[in-house]
């Protein structure tokens, strides 16, 4: 089993290089900026007590506000994802431990020491530099210690939003349900913490005078190293980075020159990266464009927004989720009239335009555990009225919300379920199929609806529309590189329902990569043996 980790932590070492080091430059700049900000915020509080109630009490309030709603708001208010609202989260989690241990310090110093101070004639000013501030600096080296180490532990949901780091490998461990991947995020994650905290550490200190007669050779030259620790460990971010993109380079000798690129996103369960990865194969395979893989961030609403903003260029969408969450418009039950709705609309209103679906339909499907559907006689959605009540409901975050989800749901049907649990979709199968809930919302093509032997029930007042999965690309990219629409359409039809739910079932259950799964179909399918795309 040893051995086994450490062969597969080796086949992603370059990875993981990469996501450490943007880790620690994510951590580094935010805690950076955190001090800047958060040591005068601490000054300013020790100087103006008037000032010092509100200002500690925005600063705490900010505190219990949860990191994913932190995130969330950001995105709403910045209009963008990646590293900007991931920084400016990070510094707003870090300010709190940086600002009160500040004001602490200050206040600590001794009334005697501050009346020596000015009998000795010095301004406040000098006060504060000469004397306060070196007396109050074990506390505030202490804040700062705490803060570094939140920002390692908030920075692993950056992932969320496209901003990197090791919560790549643990958004993806759990989309695919794979231990491995969490653990692959997980471990650094916890090793950088304490290597973050011993290098400020070792900064305290050497920065503390040697006391006469415990001078030592060895001590004279630890302490610079000491001192430089933490700027130290933040270069190794920038130089990790650097020879990762050396390492790509010297392996892209010999191929054709990748001057341009597309970027490509995902929402963040498995179907959703195995279409992100066909299409980028696709594209890197028959054109000469370089792609920017941005998978598994945070849900429809985020990806969309990346689109309309121009941070990605194309990602997959349902047309279900595109009416409803989107346009919000009233469902649509007829395949081609939805399609043509989103057609039309995305492009008056997003400049964006929908290609050719894939050929799948990826309804949401109520489903229960097979053995109870034949106890109980539930063939349709309608069968489970009566015990409703009764019964314990796991939903995704994104069905309890939406009007095609739960809330229209239990009003098309009059069901309101006894206890609904949101669940992660990576989570929702095993819940039940442990008999945590009884009803999940699953996807009609999940290949684990059959490998937990679970029972769709049909839905018999056709609540759910169409969900026909397509590429949806920014209308700018379209009109920079034509090949993308060229190569995208081979994919058109190409996955039925079936073939989508096999391709989900080796990621999800035999524990594919989706990079392998997308590959050895492409190879398979006949279509995509045409010459480059020009």
């Amino acid at each position: 089993m040893i051995f086994g980790w450490v062969s597969f932590v080796a086949e992603r070492s370059s990875e993981l290089w990469l996501r450490t080091a943007e880790h620690i430059l994510l951590t580094g700049v935010s805690t950076g900026i955190a001090i800047a900000f958060g040591v005068p915020l601490g000054i300013l509080a020790a100087r103006s007590p008037w000032l010092r109630a509100p200002l500690l009490g925005a600063i705490s309030i900010l505190q219990t506000i949860p990191s994913l709603a932190m995130l969330a708001i950001l995105l709403a208010l910045l209009q963008k994802i990646g590293s900007l609202p991931a920084v400016v989260a990070l510094v707003l989690y870090a300010l709190l431990p940086i600002v009160r241990n500040t004001l602490t310090g200050i206040e600590e110093v001794s009334s005697d020491i501050l009346e020596a101070a000015r009998g000795l004639g010095m301004t406040p000013r000098q006060q504060l530099w000469a004397v306060q501030l070196p007396l109050a600096m074990p506390t505030i080296v202490a804040g700062v210690r705490t803060a570094a180490v939140v920002c390692v532990g908030i920075a692993t949901l950056s992932a969320f939003i496209g901003a990197g780091g090791l919560g790549q490998f643990i958004n993806r461990g759990l989309a695919l349900a794979n231990t491995p991947l969490i653990l692959l995020g997980a471990i650094p994650a916890a090793l950088l913490a304490i290597a973050v905290d011993l290098s400020i550490s070792a900064f305290d200190w050497g920065r503390k005078p040697l006391r006469k007669g415990a001078a030592h050779p060895l001590k004279a030259v630890l302490k610079p190293l000491a001192l430089a620790a933490p700027l130290l460990l933040v270069s190794a971010g920038p130089l990790s980075f650097l020879g990762f993109r050396m390492q790509v380079a010297s392996q892209a000798k010999g191929s054709p020159s990748l001057t341009e690129s597309v970027c490509i996103a995902t929402k963040n369960f498995i179907e959703q990266i195995l279409l992100g990865e066909l299409m980028a194969q696709i594209i890197e395979e028959k054109t000469d464009l370089a792609v920017e893989r941005r998978f598994n961030l945070g849900g429809t609403m985020i990806c969309h927004g990346a689109l309309e903003s121009g941070e990605v260029d194309l990602y997959a969408e349902y047309t279900g989720t595109a009416l409803a969450a989107v346009l919000e418009r009233e469902p649509v039950t007829n395949p081609a009239e939805a399609l043509q709705i989103v057609k039309s609309e995305y492009r008056k209103r997003f400049a964006c335009e929908w290609l050719p679906p894939f050929g799948f339909n990826n309804t949401y499907a109520i489903t229960v555990r097979r053995e109870e559907a034949r106890e109980n006689g539930w063939e349709k959605i309608s069968d489970l009225s009566d015990r409703a009540a009764g019964l314990s409901a796991g939903f995704t975050s994104e069905f309890m919300e939406r009007p095609d989800g739960y809330p229209g749901l239990s009003k098309k049907y009059g069901i309101q379920f006894g206890q609904i649990r949101d669940l992660d979709p990576s989570l929702m199968y095993e819940a039940i199929a442990k008999e945590e809930v009884d009803v999940v919302c699953a996807f009609s093509t999940d290949g684990r609806i059959a490998a937990y032997d679970l029972e769709p029930l049909d839905d018999d007042l056709a609540f759910f529309p169409p969900y026909q999965a397509a590429p949806v690309v920014r209308r700018e990219t379209l009109r920079k590189h034509p090949e993308v629409r060229d190569v995208l359409e081979l994919l058109a039809g190409a996955l039925d329902d079936s073939a989508m739910q096999n391709l989900n079932y080796q990621a999800d259950e035999e524990k594919k990569s989706p990079v392998e799964v997308a590959r050895r179909f492409l190879e398979r399918n006949p279509k995509q043996t045409v010459d480059r795309a020009k």
